[in-house]
């Protein structure tokens, strides 16, 4: 039996430094591929696909949905894995696929008003559209996005957001006017957002690269909204030709991007990885790894364990070690393209951006326009055992560098850095009913009590998760009722999360068992 000090303990470390083998539960659930073109073969059957990911597999479905996209993504689903709404860097849809009220005209300039706004493409920036939640109001959402400084220079003109209010449109969502466009920050950056929890575990922090800089402009996104950029200069060599994919480790302590140098012949590869302090902002103890091959590449990627760290190439995928001393020395390749193309032979299923998804996997996209995508199966595993799959899905539609980026929304609060937290244990996730929900004993041994008030004449659900996602017990909470008994013989000793949803609201608890 433990003792009380390694209850502490485990509450310490696991609530407030929690570390997440999944990396989401609903709100990261959907990756949306594929743009408007003519249906040259008999396996394409649609224009776009769905790819509904849950806690270990995914739903791959065929769509009509009007968005088309070549690299920007961001969308957004609620818990129960529903979209509620997705951009491409030109416009924003809303549940039923058509434009947002108020959601169209994303930073009218002549590089969004270009070739790159039509029914084919949308922004071919990676990671340059992003829904955030507001920290303290669950109805609103800021999108992050990037445009283009002209139609041929893909650099971005800088930092944008517009504010979304869930409860407009009768629940569909708008845009509101007054913050539609508006500047975070007016600068010439690299095309890219990343974003990651606040160590306090409600704000954000927002990171973008300065165009052809080893700086760095960070921004905390608070309830007063955002703070002054921050500059850090990274000592490195800039990156010059093309910035490849930015990314947080899923537990938040590594930021790492990658980059090439060159177009032709013997090129530098380079990945770059860092501390990251999610209490100050901070990047800190650089590792660079470069190797040379004869093409660039894009693609980076943190297993869910946080414990390896993929880079491509077009024709080549890399792992990193990061539990080891000599981080460098662990390179190793995974994968070497194998030549397949389809459907014409001059359309190489090649290597491209890459994407963490929802069940542990992380999928691969290629940069031409085919109807294949690679996965890697095992992430956390070492070396080949990750099991990269090529071309090992065919989609039902083209895809040409299909991309979506989500944040970990899930990611925890750490006090361990010296920030407070300001989760409370009995956190609203959506809607506005305080279930005023106490469990005893907490911690405890054989189970728990959970006394709780539903809304009016509204029935419910309570659910107990363990922390990599897996559902323990799950009951109906009739109408009127304000108690019940969860027994949880043969569970592991740990911390569970204990839910609660009626009327389109949900409260989420910890649970202790020692």
């Amino acid at each position: 039996m433990l003792r009380i000090n390694q209850i502490i303990l485990i509450v310490s470390s696991l609530i407030f430094g929690v570390k997440c083998n999944t990396y989401g539960q609903g709100k990261n659930s959907r990756f949306l591929l594929g743009y408007d073109v003519g249906l040259f073969d008999t396996n394409v059957v649609s224009t776009k696909a769905k790819l509904y990911f849950t806690q270990n597999n995914y739903n791959l479905t065929p769509a009509s949905f009007k968005m088309p996209f070549m690299s920007a993504q961001g969308n957004l689903s609620d818990e129960n894995g529903n979209l509620l709404m997705v951009s491409n860097g030109c416009w924003i849809a809303d549940a039923t696929g058509d434009t947002m009220m108020n959601g169209g005209g994303l930073i009218p300039n002549s590089f969004t008003n270009s070739s790159w706004c039509n029914s084919f493409s949308g922004l071919p920036f990676h990671h340059s559209v992003v829904f955030v939640p507001n920290p303290t109001d669950s109805n609103k959402i800021y999108l992050l996005h990037q445009s283009g400084t002209s139609s041929s220079n893909f650099k971005s003109s800088g930092l944008y957001y517009s504010v979304i209010d869930k409860t407009l449109n009768n629940g569909l969502g708008g845009v509101m006017p007054s913050q539609k466009n508006l500047v975070a920050l007016q600068a010439g950056l690299n095309p890219g957002i990343t974003v990651c929890k606040h160590a306090n575990g409600v704000d954000w922090w927002v990171l973008v690269f300065k165009d052809s800089s080893d700086i760095v402009y960070t921004m905390q996104l608070s309830a007063t909204g955002f703070s002054v950029p921050v500059q850090q200069a990274l000592g490195v060599i800039p990156a010059i030709y093309l910035l490849g994919q930015m990314s947080f480790s899923p537990d938040g302590k590594k930021f790492a991007y990658s980059y090439y140098n060159g177009i032709s012949g013997a090129i530098n590869n380079y990945i770059r990885l860092f501390d990251f302090d999610r209490c100050t902002g901070l990047l800190s103890n650089k590792t660079e790894v470069i190797y040379v091959e004869n093409n660039g590449g894009l693609g980076l990627s943190f297993s869910p364990d946080s414990k390896k760290l993929y880079a491509g190439t077009f024709l080549k995928i890399v792992q990193l070690n990061l539990d080891t001393t000599n981080v460098a020395a662990s390179l190793d390749a995974v994968a070497v393209y194998d030549g397949y193309a389809y459907p014409y032979p001059v359309l190489q299923t090649s290597f491209w951006t890459m994407y963490l998804a929802a069940d542990g996997k992380i999928y691969i996209t290629s940069g031409n326009g085919v109807i294949d995508i690679h996965f890697i199966n095992y992430p956390d595993s070492d070396g080949v055992a990750c099991d990269l799959q090529q071309h090992a899905i065919r989609l039902p539609c083209y895809s040409a560098r299909g991309n979506v980026y989500h944040p970990n929304y899930y990611l925890g609060c750490d006090t361990t850095l010296g920030c407070p937290c300001l989760v409370s244990t009995g956190l609203t996730e959506y809607g506005a009913h305080n279930f005023k929900a106490k469990l005893s004993p907490n911690p405890g041994s054989f189970g728990f009590e959970i006394l709780y008030l539903l809304p009016q004449n509204k029935s419910g659900t309570l659910s107990v998760y363990d922390l990599q996602g897996r559902l323990m017990h799950q009951q109906i909470l009739p109408q009127w009722s304000t108690m019940q008994s969860v027994q949880a013989a043969g569970w592991a000793p740990g911390v569970y999360q204990v839910r609660i949803e009626s009327d389109l609201s949900s409260g989420t608890w910890k649970w202790v068992k020692f």
